[in-house]
């Protein structure tokens, strides 16, 4: 994460009851701001001053230890401003369990100025909020998980991590497993003579010697993140292995010892050490496995990275040069020769061919390429050379940006994992406690106090929180990673979560449903004059982004009408335009507005319903004030896509709703639905009323899904409990969306709800297996009905076949591929 110019968080012992904190305060603009401030600090309770400081936007407080952070926060927000906060990611290291997940997240939400913290076992990773400076901050991070017995550093970003190349790609060493099981073999040799009737056993002796480099070399990792969280006054998967493997192997050691004197006289010892030895050698080998599939789950960060050349040529003068990569610069000119991926976001100057942007958007047919078509680096192109001018490079690039939302929606917890986090929290001690029963149960009972430990071992080993803590994390890695493939950026996993619940889905019409570039297909004046109605109605739209605007600009260019000059042009929010053209002031919208400004539809509104019924949008052009005089319509076409009945088709398969909310009049709304099978239409809305609308389906308590890819569509997005944002639209869209869609492919919106319900699934799965692998367990454990090393084969198989059924959704393809 880069440094940012935040002002520092400094928390520094005044002296031994008081604490300094230092907080960024935001949107202060005079010295009534700084009372204000300063009066809701010190209300909060162990707070004994407050200074605020307007010119450094900083308050310094001296309060007492036990402040509470988030208190002193929510009072500036009362007061009606906000305290800065940052995020950064931090690598840990020596995490086994769902056990360490919630120790680590304990330690760094008890630092002051730590807002939250999130950690995911899957990703080794932790996502923190703090108010203050990165530099001051992350040594206090780093310290409070050390004390926790971890390891902490600051995590690559996805570019530093594609720059390091092999060495982050390297599998884990598999060289313990390989030793550990060439030593344990030898000592299960007895077990499998057994089956075949023939003696293969070994001397105690030997089998000591083979044991104890697997329990006290190729096991020490065990021993030594034990130790960590005993000092931590903790628990982990590791202590449960140390404490079950040392108990089977101090009791072998003990037999060995104690009946030396029946060595070589016919009776030889019963001795355990298979035991310690297998049990090692399969929770390494479990660990390895599951290594190896976590890494799977992240392909879709490392295939994006992969996309990313090492070099551009760059044209300067007359002259190409050949230039690491990340040294091009907005506004340089590169060359893409057929065959090489475009190095950089651009768009062509010159040369046309077909790009190829799979691995992008998801979009499996090459995309024919222009001047003026915008290029995405990572891209290929397919044929013809092109030269194109830099628009976004570096961190900003869109293949960057992608990167960072997949890796932002890996790292976060979905809500369904906060149970977990709760069982995980006293599991191991509650294991230590049906651990000690057993012995002490089956000792006293039986007086076979070697049985006794041999069952208590068992327990130790099966009950491995390691399934829990992954169960959600490898499932929503996987999910996230296959459908950013199919061009679905689902932005967290809360995004993804929720989706699978939806069961209405509100579609906006242009550019979402509709190609979004509508042509004029009809314009009438009132008078006859049409020519002139074109030219004034082209004068009023001048320099407007809008596509019925574009579309007036290109009927005037073919119909030859020149455009007078204008004065005081300016969009009114939901209705249309208006200017001064020639003295004359002008208004060009919807029926709605002309009905506000009194204007009298009556010459022209047989026609306009006849349009209307065609599917056409009708707006209408007035001159003056209120009441306004009508000069004439301008009708507008707009072709649905090719891809959206199909889309909701696949909705409606899935038992989902599928709503029209549009700002177009009901007749062009009306027509549009019936050709795409959309029965539920909600027409003339206007863009402040779209969120209202979201609101009124929400209200029969079913979870509503927005589709939308316009300014205007923003409040809607944010409004639904899931917003879908098309790409091709604009970016203020995209941040108010929880998932984007890379292509304007409005069947993406079913592949998204779909791979969410499959991930979904996938959780529930995993934490029935990770549950149920204890349950049965356990209880068979204790009741002496699993030897160890069955235990620790079915605990390795549980982490294993946890994450192995979260990769299962990597065949997943989806409709629109």
């Amino acid at each position: 994460m880069q440094n940012t110019t935040t002002l520092p968080v400094k928390l520094a012992n005044l002296n031994l009851e008081k604490l300094g904190i230092e907080l960024p305060i935001e949107g202060m603009t005079c010295a009534s701001c700084v009372a204000r401030v300063e009066k809701a600090l010190t209300k909060v309770p162990g707070v004994e001053s407050a200074s605020v400081n307007l010119a450094t936007e900083r308050a310094s407080v001296a309060a007492s230890p036990q402040v509470d952070l988030g208190a002193l926060r929510k009072a500036v927000e009362n007061a009606g401003y906000s305290v800065r906060e940052e995020q950064v990611s931090l690598s840990i290291e020596g995490m086994t369990c769902a056990s360490c997940v919630a120790r680590v997240e304990k330690a760094l939400r008890k630092l002051p100025e730590v807002v939250s913290a999130e950690v995911n076992l899957a990703t080794e990773k932790a996502e923190v909020k703090f108010v203050g400076h990165l530099d001051e901050v992350l040594p206090r991070l780093v310290t409070a998980v050390e004390k926790a017995g971890y390891q902490a550093k600051l995590a690559q970003s996805a570019e530093a991590a594609a720059q390091a190349g092999g060495e982050t790609a390297a599998l884990p060493d598999w060289w313990p497993v390989a030793v550990a099981a060439t030593l344990s073999l030898p000592l299960v040799l007895p077990m499998l003579g057994m089956l075949f009737g023939a003696d293969w056993g070994l001397p105690g002796w030997w089998q000591l010697a083979l044991a104890t480099p697997v329990q006290f070399w190729l096991g020490a990792r065990f021993y030594r993140s034990a130790w960590k969280a005993v000092k931590a006054r903790a628990g982990n998967m590791d202590l449960l292995v140390a404490l079950g493997t040392s108990a089977g192997y101090g009791l072998s050691l003990y037999l060995l010892i104690a009946r030396i004197g029946h060595e070589g006289h016919g009776e030889a010892p019963h001795l355990y050490f298979e035991a310690s030895a297998v049990v090692i050698t399969l929770v390494l080998l479990g660990k390895w496995l599951e290594h190896r599939a976590k890494r799977q789950t992240t392909e879709a960060i490392r295939a994006l990275n992969a996309l990313r050349p090492d070099t551009a040529r760059v044209r300067r003068g007359d002259e190409e040069f050949e230039v690491p990569a990340g040294q091009v610069k907005v506004g340089d000119v590169v060359v893409v020769r057929p065959g090489e991926r475009v190095p950089v976001d651009g768009q062509i100057l010159e040369g046309s061919t077909h790009v190829d942007e799979s691995l992008i958007t998801g979009e499996s047919l090459p995309v024919a390429k222009s001047p003026g078509a915008k290029v995405v680096g990572g891209s290929v192109n397919a044929e013809g050379l092109f030269t194109a001018t830099a628009t976004a490079v570096g961190a900003e690039s869109t293949l960057s940006r992608i990167a960072r939302m997949v890796e932002s929606a890996q790292a976060k917890k979905a809500p369904i994992q906060r149970l977990v986090d709760q069982v995980s929290e006293v599991f191991v001690p509650v294991v230590l406690g049906i651990a000690l029963l057993t012995l002490l149960s089956w000792g006293f009972a039986t007086g076979d106090w070697q049985s006794a430990i041999l069952n208590a071992v068992a327990v130790l080993v099966i009950a491995c929180p390691c399934a829990l803590g992954l169960a959600t994390p490898t499932a929503i890695m996987a999910g996230t990673g296959v459908a950013a493939r199919r061009g679905i950026l689902i932005k967290d996993a809360e995004a993804l979560e929720v989706a699978h619940n939806v069961k209405v889905v509100a579609f906006d019409k242009t550019g979402t449903l509709t190609e979004g570039k509508p042509h004029l297909v009809a314009f009438e004046a009132a008078d006859g004059d049409h020519s002139g109605l074109l030219r004034l109605a082209a004068s009023v739209q001048t320099g407007s982004e809008h596509p019925l605007a574009r579309a007036v600009m290109d009927a005037a260019k073919e119909n030859l009408v020149s455009v007078a000059p204008v004065q005081d042009a300016k969009a009114v929010a939901g209705r249309g335009m208006s200017a001064h053209v020639k003295g004359q002031a002008l208004s060009l919208g919807s029926s709605r507005w002309m009905q506000e400004l009194g204007v009298d539809l009556a010459p022209l509104a047989l026609r306009a319903r006849e349009l209307e019924d065609e599917g056409r949008t009708v707006s209408w052009l007035a001159e003056g004030a209120r009441p306004a005089r009508l000069i004439g319509l301008l009708a507008f076409g707009d072709a649905a896509k090719a891809t959206a009945k199909e889309a909701v088709e696949s909705l409606r398969e899935q038992g989902i709703r599928v709503v029209m909310v549009t700002g177009d009049n009901k007749g062009a709304a009306r027509v549009a639905a019936q050709a795409l099978g959309i029965d539920e239409v909600r027409a003339e809305v206007l863009p402040a009323d779209k969120a209202q609308v979201v609101s009124e389906l929400k209200a029969g308590g079913q979870a509503v899904a927005m589709v939308g890819d316009g300014i205007n569509d923003a409040p809607a997005l944010a409004a639904a409990d899931v917003g879908f944002s098309m790409s091709t639209g604009t970016e203020v869209a995209m941040h108010a969306a929880g998932v984007t869609l890379m292509r304007g492919d409005p069947r993406l919106v079913a592949d998204a709800i779909e791979i969410s319900r499959m991930t979904y699934a996938k959780i529930r799965q995993g934490l029935f297996w990770a549950f149920i692998y204890n349950v049965v367990g356990i209880p068979l454990a204790a009741f002496g009905l699993l030897n160890p090393m069955l235990a620790g084969a079915a605990m390795a198989f549980s982490s294993v076949s946890v994450v192995a059924n979260a990769l299962t959704l990597r065949r997943w393809k989806g409709r629109a591929s």
